[in-house]
């Protein structure tokens, strides 16, 4: 009786701990080169991370910034004519802005016709380039401004020479502190005032930022201040922002509602934030054709590595390695030496985010989709990035290879 012909033993089997081992085994023998290769799939995540995180930031940094000074407020000013020239506020806007029901707070700021110097010294045409408003003491809790230091306009002070600077002002006339024994003075007009107080930034009202605040009486008294509002302020009730937004410029002037002059300034906000964001997806793009280009380096990496690794594969092929297995050992290679460079890329973009986020004030996050995308991605393209090379050296006869 003739036995059986044994069965031909079945190739040994790479389970994927043995692939990423036979891969990273790739990598010690060419630090250097894989350090190298890796380095522009880094850059390329470093610069997506960065992109998707910063602006989350910064839209953070908004919300909370809107979260504290409200999103009810509206602001009203002076429009133009229908002649084209300058229209005028009528002296009973606050008044009549009172009135309507859904109006929790309102106040009014006038435009003085003067030029604010820092000292005696510069020239009539050297001004500071800032504006001068008559302010009533009730200003800052409608706008949810707070005073950086010093104080703020009083019934005590209306009608005597004292003046807060916005914090945009304050930077342009060189002054960042108060001495309350003696207080600095500037030049407004051929009057003298001191300083009483510099406000913190408020980005709800710019144009209060980059200006100084006189008495409401001392305007007209020193400068003829006619007590006409340029602008008028005034917090709605959250529900109510745009049913009063509708009414408000009949209100104030009935007589010609055109002339006034209606918006919401955290909507400029958040118009600001959008143009931001629209820049944001241009730099994305930057940032996958730096990827792309690290993934054509990987490839040339790989197509190289086959060359110069013949031997290796055709002794591997001839000891019973499949062609399977000589093409997952160069794909995982691959897609590790892609995999460390998009670690690496979101280690340097978060640090980007947090340093950037760190030096404009804002809270630094960190969306999840672009720390895992950032890796996820990397692999992706070192796996399509491996894939010609991984297959050109499957189809190497093991003659060949080791001739």
């Amino acid at each position: 009786m003739i036995a059986p012909a044994p069965a031909p033993p079945s190739p040994n089997r790479l389970g994927p701990a043995d692939l990423l081992s036979l891969g990273a085994h790739g990598m010690r023998t060419r630090p250097l080169r894989a350090m190298l290769s890796a380095l522009g799939i880094a850059i390329g995540v470093a610069a997506m991370v960065a992109v998707l995180a910063i602006p989350a930031s910064a839209d953070q940094a908004l919300q909370n910034k809107l979260a504290a000074m409200g999103t009810n407020l509206l602001r009203a000013e002076a429009g133009q004519t229908l002649m084209g020239g300058s229209a005028k506020l009528p002296d009973s806007a606050v008044p009549m802005v009172r009135r309507i029901a859904p109006v929790e707070g309102a106040v009014e700021v006038g435009k003085v016709n003067a030029k604010v110097y820092r000292n005696d010294r510069v020239g009539k045409d050297d001004s500071a380039g800032v504006s001068v408003f008559a302010a009533r003491p009730d200003l800052l809790p409608v706008l949810g401004g707070k005073v950086r230091t010093g104080t703020f306009l009083s019934p005590a002070n209306q009608r005597f020479p004292a003046v807060v600077l916005g914090s945009e002002a304050a930077s342009r006339l060189g002054i960042d502190h108060l001495d309350p024994a003696r207080p600095p003075q500037i030049l407004i007009g051929s009057a003298w005032f001191s300083v009483v107080g510099i406000l913190a930034p408020m980005p709800l009202a710019p144009e209060v930022e980059r200006s100084v605040l006189i008495g409401w009486d001392v305007a007209t008294q020193v400068f003829g201040f006619d007590g006409h509002p340029s602008t008028v302020y005034l917090r709605a009730r959250e529900s109510q922002v745009n049913a009063v937004r509708s009414v408000l410029a009949a209100t104030i002037n009935p007589a010609a509602p055109n002339e006034v002059a209606v918006d919401r300034p955290s909507d400029a906000l958040a118009a600001q934030q959008l143009t931001k964001n629209t820049y944001g997806a241009l730099f994305l793009g930057l940032g996958g054709v730096a990827l792309l280009v690290g993934g054509v380096g990987v490839a040339n990496t790989m197509v190289i590595s086959v060359l110069e690794r013949r031997r290796e594969i055709g002794l591997r092929r001839a000891l019973g390695a499949t062609r399977g297995q000589i093409r997952g050992q160069f794909l995982a290679e691959s897609v590790l030496l892609s995999g460390l460079g998009g670690l690496v890329g979101v280690v340097l973009g978060v640090g980007a985010t947090a340093g950037y986020a760190l030096s404009q004030g804002w809270p630094a996050v960190l969306p999840p989709v672009a720390l895992v995308g950032g890796v996820a991605v990397s692999a992706a393209v070192g796996a399509i990035a491996g894939a010609y090379p991984a297959m050109r050296a499957a189809r190497l006869p093991p003659a060949q290879a080791l001739a």
